[in-house]
Order: structure tokens, then C-alpha cells, then sequence
């Protein structure tokens, strides 16, 4: 593949495509606003904590995971397949009994969830296994609640541990999410693991920038690219200061950017946001929970809280607890922090009653107010295709596909891919070529 290729974003989708592009034969600079790569998959470490920015897992089922991650090199720990349902003076635990038999009997005692809501949560659970893969976004499309209703689950189940559970997933406990979004992340559940690397979650950008320069691509911090525009002889890269032409370019930074950058229109924009904190307890306090994520059954305060040091020790100093909890809704958003300290302290006191947490201590406070984009039904039917912009110009990120690791991954390679047909049918344009300059040089 005699071209060169210029990537504008270094996130997950833009880092997948830079690789697959340079494997291919491709000369490829990949060009990223910020100081590091990796777009909202970061990491940050606080007084020897590691902290992701956000509760963030990955699913090993994810078929782009298993095509573009070394997991193996990850060195991934795992949750424990399930979770805890809790309220005031109440904990019952919920669990795979065909991926955890050892939780089987508490779970069977479990008197949130009835047993006819367990046995259709097998029956679900088997029949999105059988389904194949590729057809999980087309189709008609309901809320999650309605598809739930639909399928005989009761009123209590669906408040009591769904919508808590995937008020995590897709931040919207009021489950009006896109069925679709359900039954694949359902699926991935059923057959993989929920799994973070020991070293956070940035270990999954920084192995793909990695392997990325290994393949050949040059990879540009702190660089922003003002405008990418097609014309009729190729296409015209805008920087601060000089403009330059090129073969192909592929937008790969956040929808609002690549909307921007672009033109196209249905890139989706509307976001759900989180806050998440993370706190320690005292020097030699252990706090264990099976490695199980604790759902708040009775308030969306926090919607969930997790046991991130004893999932992952090396998360945390030797002898220290670590532990997240995610809040959902706007308000969430304008909250101090030490009012959301209050109301975890206040939920884990009521579950735990025997236990104090008094000394609970807040390490850090992320607000993400576009952790992903708004996935009601009948969004996929109009997010734009990879090609969607006039001339040599692609899309990579989510949005084309959905909100989640297995998006980004998957529309950095459909990217790439399209930038290799074209090339190859002999309609692809002259180099783009894009220079650098530091940040302090931006506006």
C-alpha cells in the first residue's frame, strides 16, 4: 500500500487504525491533541493510588478486544462474575451459577430476585449466547425496560438489580437505553470476564500506541489539527499556521471535534455523564466483598461502589483499601465533593451496619459529563458510516458503531479498512501531511 496516511486523534479507534494502516504498508502519522494518547481511557496515579479516570472495565468477550489487544500482556484481574444487591441493613448476593458455582447457594437464597426471575435470567442468558454476533444492533429496537417487561421479568427485579447494574454500564438507571446495548453487553457477561489491567486501565491505549509505533507510525503529541477539508485534488490539512495537502485522512478525535472537523451531522453529540470518587480506608482496614460490585438497590447516590483493591491489589499501597463508587444524573455533576463523600459513607454505614466508616477518605473526584454518547432506541440506525465525509476523509470512534470499548476498537478498523479499499480501487487522493507544534502554540 503505496500512501501515506495522516490520523487526526489518538484515542482507542484512531490507534487501531494507525497500526492496521502501517501493517498494511501505509506510511502513517497519527496526530493527538493532548500530552498522551488514549482519549478518555486514562490513568492517574495519587499518593501511590491508581485511579482510572471513571469506573472503567473491560470485557474479554469483546471480539475487537481479542483481535487488537495482547490480553495475555495485560496482566488482567477479574471481577467475580455477578454482584451484591444492597439497601439499608440488607446484602444479597447475585451470581452466575454456571460461571461461579461457589456463590450458587447464596445466590439461590437470595430474596431480592425471585426464583422465576432467575430461571429467565438463564433462559436470557442462553438464548443471547446462541445469537450470532454480527446481529445484535439490527432489528427493531425497545428501551431495555420494555424488552425486559416484555419478557415476563418482574417490576422488583428490574429496579432492584438492573437498573442499578446497568445504570453502570450504560449510565442511565432509568434503563430507556437502546435494547441493542442490553443483549450485547448481556452476552459479554455470559461468556468473558470483567477485567481491568493491574497497571489501570491506560495500559489498554499505551499497549496499542505501542504496538503502533512498532508497526511504523509516527505518533505527535500535543498537536491539534484546526481543519481537514476535501478538495478536489485531495484534501487540505489546517494547523495554526500552515496548511498542507495530502493522500487520506482519518478524523478520529471526540464527536463534538469530529462533527466539527467533518461536517457530517449525525455524529452524535448528545452525551450521559458520571462523576465518579475514589477513597481509601485506613491503614490496615480490609473491606472485601467476593470482588463483587456493590449495587445500591435503594438510591442512584451512589448508583454502585466497588472493591477496586481487592479486584486489583496492585491498585493500591501495600496494606491499603481502595474503593470507587459511580453517581449518575446531572445533579450529580454539581455536587461537591464531599457532599458525594457523605452520601457513600452514609449507603456503605446502612449496608454495613456492624462496620464504621468513618474513616473513609477521599483520594479524588472525576466529573465526565460525555462518558459516552446517548443510546436511546433507534440511534444506530443513524450514525454515519466510516466513508461518511466528502472525499478521502473517514470517521473513526464510537460513534459510528456504539459507546463502548468494543466500538472504538471495532470503528478503528472498519476505518482503516476503508482507507484500504479506496486506495486500492485507485480513487485515494494525494499525501496529508500535517505539522506539529506544541501546545503552548494553541489557543
Amino acid at each position: 500500500m503505496d500512501t501515506e496516511v495522516h490520523i487526526v486523534g489518538g484515542g482507542l479507534a484512531g490507534l487501531v487504525a494507525a497500526r492496521r494502516l502501517a501493517t498494511d504498508g501505509a506510511d502513517v502519522t497519527l496526530f493527538e491533541r493532548e500530552a498522551q494518547v488514549g482519549g478518555r481511557v486514562q490513568t492517574h496515579t495519587v499518593d501511590g493510588f491508581t485511579l482510572d479516570r471513571g469506573f472503567q472495565v473491560l470485557f474479554t468477550s469483546y471480539p475487537a478486544a481479542q483481535r487488537e489487544l495482547d490480553l495475555d500482556a495485560l496482566d488482567l484481574r477479574s471481577f467475580a462474575p455477578g454482584a451484591t444487591i444492597c439497601r439499608p441493613n440488607s446484602r444479597a448476593v447475585l451470581a452466575d451459577p454456571l460461571r461461579a458455582p461457589g456463590a450458587a447457594l447464596e445466590s439461590a437464597f437470595n430474596t431480592e430476585v425471585t426464583f422465576t426471575d432467575k430461571l429467565r435470567t438463564l433462559l436470557l442468558r442462553f438464548g443471547l449466547t446462541q445469537k450470532d454476533s454480527e446481529s445484535f444492533f439490527n432489528g427493531p429496537d425497545i428501551p431495555i425496560r420494555e424488552y425486559l417487561s416484555e419478557r415476563g421479568f418482574s417490576p422488583a427485579y428490574v429496579d432492584n438489580f438492573v437498573a442499578p447494574f446497568y445504570g453502570g454500564i450504560t449510565l442511565d438507571r432509568s434503563l430507556s437505553t437502546s435494547k441493542h446495548v442490553f443483549e450485547y453487553t448481556f452476552r459479554c457477561l455470559s461468556t468473558g470476564q470483567t477485567v481491568v489491567p493491574a497497571a489501570g486501565i491506560e495500559a489498554i491505549p499505551q499497549q496499542l500506541a505501542r504496538r503502533a509505533r512498532e508497526s511504523g507510525v509516527t505518533v505527535e503529541t500535543e498537536t491539534h489539527v484546526e481543519s481537514v477539508t476535501a478538495e478536489s485534488e485531495g484534501v487540505t490539512v489546517a494547523t495554526a499556521e500552515t496548511t498542507y495537502q495530502g493522500d487520506a485522512a482519518i478524523i478520529a478525535t471526540p464527536a463534538p471535534e469530529a462533527r466539527r472537523l467533518s461536517g457530517v451531522e449525525s455524529i452524535p453529540t448528545d452525551t450521559a455523564g458520571c462523576v465518579t470518587q475514589w477513597y481509601t480506608l485506613p491503614e490496615g482496614i480490609k473491606f472485601e466483598t467476593g470482588k463483587q460490585i456493590l449495587l445500591n438497590a435503594a438510591s442512584s447516590r451512589p448508583n454502585s461502589v466497588v472493591p477496586a483493591s481487592e479486584v486489583a491489589p496492585e491498585y493500591s499501597p501495600e496494606a491499603r483499601t481502595l474503593l470507587n463508587a459511580t453517581f449518575l444524573g446531572a445533579e450529580s455533576q454539581t455536587r461537591e465533593p464531599e457532599a458525594l463523600l457523605s452520601d457513600t459513607r452514609e449507603a456503605l454505614s446502612s449496608w454495613y451496619p456492624e462496620r464504621s466508616f468513618d474513616g473513609l477518605e477521599l483520594l479524588a473526584t472525576d466529573r465526565i459529563p460525555d462518558a459516552q454518547f446517548s443510546q436511546p432506541p433507534g440511534v444506530f440506525d443513524g450514525l454515519p458510516a466510516v466513508d461518511a465525509p466528502a472525499g478521502p476523509v473517514f470517521l473513526a470512534g464510537e460513534f459510528t458503531e456504539w459507546s463502548a470499548i468494543q466500538g472504538a476498537l471495532e470503528s478503528g478498523r472498519h476505518a482503516a479498512a476503508a482507507v484500504t479499499d479506496k486506495h486500492r480501487t485507485g480513487l485515494a487522493e494525494p499525501v496529508l501531511r500535517v505539522q506539529t507544534f506544541p501546545a503552548e502554540r494553541r489557543e
